[in-house]
């Protein structure tokens, strides 16, 4: 390959079934179905190869884990939403490209691995996403895990590893965060036609988080995902924006627009799209760390360790 692959584009997509099986059940579900297929349209049309999906969906304890089966074929039934019925799927995965991101984490000090047999369980989000973005598999994926224990700097040395995996590849990628904005459902039985979002509270931070990326600022969300976390319970403690602008290049240089904002039981649901435009931005600060290896946990755990190392 050419070594000069790229990502032409990001997007930032719900994590949750309710747009593509009951959008006839809550207008703003229905309009989050078309602006995801509007996005479909935009993916093709740019002339990507490529989607790298990160799904908060498909949760990893021990590292990273890479979808490579090149068809998985199967059906998933949401875990919390059994009413609204089973998503059968078939998939296009480029296994290759997989394998190509288990090299690249674990040249960048990762625990990684790729995952490749019949009747895998592929995660609610990924299936629901890759099932209106791309519903005639058109453009192959690549999917990979939401480990629940990664912290900032581990799921940031991931982005940037898919980023050195799409360079060496020559390909035109998109890269894809499939997650929920504030992440708090309601926990009673609702009409599905009056969902709201949890709390005005949460409402308002995931209009702040919008406002943001709808100017192109994704480095500075991702400069704010822990203290949006903390206020509106951001899903997965904000790892997919730390993973998008890791993977994309941690800049807040990208045309942005939001095609779509709606309530998912309580959870705020959103998509946005993100293109490349350099220096829109102009001079930024950015004050979070920048690793580009994973050095572990550093012995956060033992005391008696980081005693040792704090003596003269």
């Amino acid at each position: 390959m050419s070594g000069d692959g790229r990502f032409v584009g990001g997007l930032i997509v719900p994590n949750k079934p309710h747009p593509l099986l009951a959008p006839e059940q809550n207008a703003g579900w229905a309009r989050l179905a078309d602006a995801m297929r509007a996005a479909g349209d935009w993916v093709r049309a740019s002339g990507a190869d490529l989607m790298v999906l990160y799904s908060t969906r498909w949760v990893s304890i021990i590292g990273h884990q890479f979808q490579a089966d090149p068809e998985p074929k199967w059906w998933v039934v949401d875990e919390d939403f059994h009413e609204y019925g089973t998503l059968h799927y078939h998939l296009r995965m480029d296994a290759a490209f997989a394998e190509r991101c288990v090299a690249a984490a674990r040249a960048r000090g990762l625990h990684a691995r790729g995952v490749a047999y019949r009747g895998f369980p592929v995660d609610v989000g990924s299936v629901a996403a890759l099932g209106l973005l791309d519903p005639e598999r058109t453009v192959p994926a690549t999917v990979v895990s939401c480990n629940a224990y990664a912290d900032r700097a581990e799921t940031l040395v991931l982005g940037k590893a898919v980023a050195d995996a799409v360079r060496a590849s020559g390909r035109r990628a998109v890269a894809v965060a499939v997650t929920a904005l504030s992440d708090r459902m309601h926990d009673v039985w609702i009409d599905p036609a009056e969902d709201r979002v949890h709390s005005l509270k949460d409402d308002e931070w995931n209009r702040k988080v919008l406002e943001l990326l709808g100017e192109g600022r994704l480095e500075d969300v991702s400069q704010l995902a822990r203290e949006f976390s903390r206020q509106a319970n951001g899903d997965s403690r904000g790892k997919a924006f730390w993973w998008l602008a890791a993977a994309m290049g941690q800049t807040n240089d990208y045309a942005g627009e939001v095609l779509g904002y709606e309530p998912i039981w309580g959870t705020g649901a959103a998509v946005v799209r993100l293109t490349p435009t350099p220096q829109r931005a102009g001079t930024l600060e950015y004050d979070e760390a920048d690793p580009e290896r994973y050095l572990g946990e550093r012995e956060v755990l033992d005391a008696d360790a980081a005693a040792a190392r704090s003596e003269p």
